[in-house]
């Protein structure tokens, strides 16, 4: 899937990088790799890998692509090209300002005033699996925790079964990530096939939950169709079966390395909440992309229209010119601008609901487990894909 050089593609912003594999990767990890790829190269520069396109490389280019709906257009936002076609699920996929109807199903399912009404659950499920775990002083991270926490509250948001999730998470895993057993195309009809048949069980028979809400809600004089029903479910299931499972991998592993961090937190006591601005500022994890509409000039370079531009988000929050000394971990930042959460039209719906399952299991898990360290089996080797993310984290403490 290499690309031959577009005429109109400058020798100088020719930078050989697949965008799901950073230079250095596995020497100096995720965002260390992305950070030293930025402090080299201009703000917007092309490479040949998965058919060719733009990567926006400064905190500035990304926030202007992230924001400028006219001029770069959602419809493709995956790269290679050939794959994003494929996607097509809403509302990510649709531009403003037609997309709003469906953001407003999710916003109205997953607004501050519901999240903190969900806080006593999410609790509840934070202390059940720590306290599963606890007396063994050994926890594998990953699989006892990380992969379970979001992924139990989203399927209770949803009223699926948890038994399901692993299956669920296996589809959005070969939708995110290459190399997997299944193409991206067979994953999402395996996820249309699943849930087909509940959005017509929710239609008969509504419930109380998230799906139910959006199935039975009015969206400019009408319900949803099957097929935008299914589509826009099947968004939710990815968004909400992944970002934060790899998320709190990162934390936990700089966590267990820093107990000056760790203490700082527990000083903080409740009072999370600029704590977890700051480490999802730090660990950006996800890597998508649009696509140019027409003709511009951009940064030096000429875009064309139907050229690909990939936006890492990582690099927003670790661009030296919006935050200083920006891999550190500064719980004092004020308003430290990132874009973990994406910006623009198409921001993350969810956001609310993803800082509140961090700020609670910082709460919990340093409540019981103050003290702890990586484990000797740990593989802290990240795993390349569309969100990023460390294979295995396992973890020690004195019990």
């Amino acid at each position: 899937m290499t690309a031959t050089k577009p005429a109109h593609v400058p020798l100088d912003r020719i930078v050989d990088v697949d965008v799901y594999v950073p230079p250095e990767l596995e020497a100096i990890g995720f965002h260390r790799a992305w950070a030293k790829l930025q402090a080299e190269n201009p703000a917007v520069v092309w490479t040949p890998r998965n058919e060719g396109h733009w990567i926006a490389l400064s905190g500035a280019a990304l926030h202007d692509v992230e924001s400028d709906a006219e001029r770069f257009s959602s419809k493709i936002m995956i790269v290679p090209k050939s794959v994003g076609e494929q996607h097509g699920l809403i509302p990510t996929t649709i531009d403003p300002p037609a997309h709003r109807p469906y953001r407003v199903l999710l916003n109205a399912n997953l607004n501050p005033a519901t999240v903190r009404g969900m806080t006593d659950s999410i609790r509840a499920t934070a202390i059940d699996l720590i306290e599963s775990f606890y007396s063994a002083g050994y926890c594998d991270f990953t699989a006892q925790y990380a992969e379970i926490f979001p992924i139990r509250v989203f399927m209770a948001m949803v009223d699926l079964p948890e038994s399901d999730a692993p299956m669920i998470r296996h589809w959005a895993n070969c939708m995110t990530r290459p190399g997997m057993d299944m193409a991206f195309e067979q994953a999402k009809q395996a996820f249309f096939a699943y849930l087909g048949p509940i959005v017509l069980e929710r239609r008969a028979a509504p419930g109380e939950d998230m799906l139910s809400h959006m199935l039975d809600a009015d969206i400019g004089g009408r319900k949803l169709t099957q097929d935008e029903a299914v589509s826009l479910c099947t968004q939710s299931l990815i968004a909400g079966v992944d970002t934060v499972v790899n998320f709190l991998g990162f934390v936990f592993a700089e966590l267990a390395g820093d107990a000056a961090l760790r203490q700082s937190l527990i000083a903080l006591g409740d009072n999370l909440t600029p704590a977890v601005n700051e480490l999802f500022r730090r660990f950006g994890l996800v890597t998508i992309a649009r696509t140019v509409s027409n003709d511009i000039e951009f940064y030096g370079v000429t875009l064309k229209a139907g050229d690909m531009i990939a936006i890492p988000t990582a690099v927003h929050g670790i661009d030296p010119a919006f935050n200083s000394d920006p891999l550190k971990i500064d719980l004092n930042r004020q308003r430290a601008p990132h874009s973990g959460f994406g910006s623009g039209p198409h921001m993350c719906p969810g956001q609310e609901l993803a800082r509140r399952e961090v700020a609670v299991t910082l709460q919990e898990w340093l409540r019981r487990i103050p003290d702890f360290t990586l484990a000797p089996d740990a593989d802290l080797s990240p795993v390349p894909g569309i969100v990023g993310s460390l294979r295995r984290i396992t973890l020690r403490w004195d019990t």
